[in-house]
């Protein structure tokens, strides 16, 4: 099912956040933003995601890792590569959020105490907010805790706001679930339907649904939210398809909303191409970068099975799979592990080495993908079409990747890096 828009909405339930008012105002047209120049201005709209520090059911969620991006970082991909937002802005009281957010592209409101306390709604945060940025016509108020939002979402309802009047639009789903009444001791022993009639009960294909909340955004023009609002005036729900309906506040099984944002998240403007090579650093990541010496000084390293049976994996797919390292490794030691890949060693300039690789394989970038773990890397992980870093690599190589394994290197993390290369590329047949 298409993501369709419409106008009132029906059976959904308040928004997060919003204290409840009473029926939401009808409200007259809004003059803000240049009536009476020689040229009318466009409106600013802002995309806003509240990301406190101090969440009780997950620590931190906001910056958890899923998927190998950090939660946060989804919905700002999609709403930075939307191009419909004049500024995307992260309001925040804590410094590790603020880093991620700044590292996305975002900018940063720092919140005030009096708006991050456990009882502070998503309304006070967005009023300080707006307090502060009077340039601001429109807020986009988008869940950090909504990882599979499309940007293609987010511009058919700017739309909606610029193009059709709208004073506020939110996003529902459509779920075909029957409601009964709840049994109350002493006030209701029996329990009665709601939306249903037990004696004709209508099959999925003959029974529209109904549209509830998803709690993925809720924007609002400044006018309508300085009076308590974040639904009012003109007002429309805005229906996402189902699989991009997912909410981590409720989705607590993390590796099950993984899965779900891997097979229905957005994952960048770039077209993925097929992946035909895989380059691995060889210490840290093949590795785990500890290095024992024999008392006749003969090199001894380790390696996890499992990697050496995703490399497997990657080259019965048709995926070659090649190392590379800085350090002068043994290749005695390393083809005693008969990998049967090409490798590199005392490699001054990685960068080089994997460019005449590619072009040797004649392949683009974006064919390409690369695992490393230190500032060596940086320029491969940035080039490559696919890249990642195992769990403990530098700061540094973790900053320019899409994916960070769960796993640590030399323990997993090349077969936790093929199976995600192996979800990706189901995108691309």
């Amino acid at each position: 099912m298409d993501s369709v828009e419409k106008g009132a909405a029906t059976s959904v339930s308040n928004p997060r956040g919003r204290p409840s008012r009473g029926r939401p105002p009808k409200l007259q047209r809004n003059s803000r933003g240049g009536q009476g120049r020689g040229v009318e201005k466009p409106p600013h709209l802002a995309a806003l995601v509240l990301a406190r520090g101090g969440s009780k059911g997950i620590p931190l969620k906001n910056i958890k890792h899923l998927a190998g991006v950090p939660l946060i970082g989804w919905v700002l991909r999609a709403a930075l590569d939307s191009g419909v937002f004049q500024s995307v802005w992260v309001s925040t009281d804590h410094d590790e959020i603020e880093n991620v957010a700044k590292q996305f592209g975002a900018q940063v409101h720092r919140r005030s105490s009096e708006t991050s306390k456990d009882s502070s709604t998503s309304l006070d945060a967005i009023v300080e907010f707006l307090n502060y940025h009077n340039e601001v016509d429109i807020v986009g108020n988008i869940q950090a805790t909504s990882p599979c939002l499309h940007p293609t979402d987010l511009q058919k309802v700017a739309e909606m706001i610029r193009e059709k009047g709208y004073d506020s639009v939110f996003s529902v789903v459509r779920r075909h679930q029957f409601r009964w009444s709840e049994i109350q001791k002493g006030v209701r022993e029996v329990t009665e339907p709601l939306n249903l009639n037990p004696a004709k009960r209508p099959r999925r294909q003959d029974w529209d649904g109904e549209l509830y909340e998803n709690g993925s955004f809720y924007f609002a023009k400044r006018h309508l939210i300085e009076m308590g609002y974040l639904q009012g005036g003109k007002m429309a729900y805005y229906e996402m398809r189902a699989e991009h309906s997912v909410d981590i506040d409720v989705d607590i099984d993390w590796p099950i909303a993984e899965q779900r944002v891997l097979r229905f998240g957005y994952f960048g403007k770039e077209k993925l191409k097929e992946i035909k090579l895989l380059v691995c650093n060889i210490d840290g990541c093949l590795t785990n970068g500890h290095i024992y010496v024999s008392g006749d000084q003969k090199e001894i390293i380790s390696y996890d099975v499992k990697d050496a049976i995703g490399i497997s994996l990657l080259k019965k797919s048709g995926i070659e799979v090649r190392l590379i390292s800085e350090r002068a490794c043994s290749k005695q030691t390393l083809s005693s592990l008969k990998l049967d890949c090409k490798m590199e060693v005392s490699v001054s300039d990685k960068l080089a080495v994997v460019d005449e690789w590619r072009k040797e394989m004649g392949l683009c970038w974006k064919e390409v993908a690369y695992l490393g773990n230190e500032v060596s890397d940086e320029e491969c992980l940035k080039r490559a079409g696919l890249s990642a870093v195992p769990a403990d690599a530098c700061s540094a190589a973790q900053k320019t990747v899409a994916y960070i394994c769960k796993s640590n290197g030399g323990r997993g993390a090349i077969r936790e890096f093929a199976e995600h290369i192996f979800l990706l590329m189901e995108k691309v047949y």
